[in-house]
This record gives C-alpha cells, structure tokens and sequence, in this order.
C-alpha cells in the first residue's frame, strides 16, 4: 500500500508563491499528480510527472507551475508562481501504477491519494 503525503499549503495573495511537495512511500508509482479541487467541483489535474520526468500540465498552469520529483527523497514537487484566485483549493497528490493515456490527468486513473493541502490565494 502506498501512501502519501501532502505538505506545503497556506494563504498568499495574488502573483505569490508556495511550493508544495508529496512524500511517497514506498516510491512505486510509475505516474505521480497533482489535482486541485474547489466545493462542489471534481478534481482537475493540475501537473504530472513520469518516472523518466516527462510532465505534463494543465493549460490553466502552464508557465506558471512547475512538477518536479527527487527519487533520493521519494518526494513530488509542486511548485506554484504567479498564483491567481483561482487555483485556490484543494490539493491533492496522486500516484498510479496503472497504463495511462499519455498527455492526459485523469483523476479516475490514479489509485493512490493522500490527504490533500489547503491552497488559498486572495487578491
């Protein structure tokens, strides 16, 4: 069983920066994500990062956010800049073993969760 952990939210206003990261253990998911989500909402994929470090973003994030791992600390990276209202939410870090359409985030295609931290970004 995996399990995650998510670390890294807070409160910042608008152009402001957090980093958030994911602590994995054990470090076995071939596909890690980020997903935000607001009330009632699904949860978007926000930035994933295969094992080779291939990644992939939401158009919403792009230029903006940056995924990143460190397979020494079993750790995904989710760094945020020029944050705007609203990527206020939820985050959640996700991982998978399962085949995945490349270039997609699908929640439904992810079978590891952590916990989720808060993001709130007032302007």
């Amino acid at each position: 069983q995996v399990q995650l952990v998510e670390s890294g939210g807070g409160s910042v206003q608008t152009g402001g920066s957090l980093r958030l990261s994911c602590v994995a253990s054990p470090y076995t998911a071939t596909l890690m994500a980020w997903f935000s989500q607001v009330p009632g909402k699904e949860r978007e994929g926000v930035a994933a990062i295969y094992v080779a470090d291939k990644t992939y973003y939401a158009e919403s994030v792009k230029g903006r956010f940056t995924i990143s791992q460190d397979n020494a600390k079993n750790t995904v990276y989710l760094q945020m800049s020029s944050l705007k209202p609203e990527d206020s939410g939820m985050y959640y870090c996700a991982g998978t073993t399962n085949a995945v359409v490349e270039g997609t985030i699908e929640a439904d295609d992810y079978n590891y969760w952590g916990q989720g931290t808060q993001v709130a970004v007032s302007s």
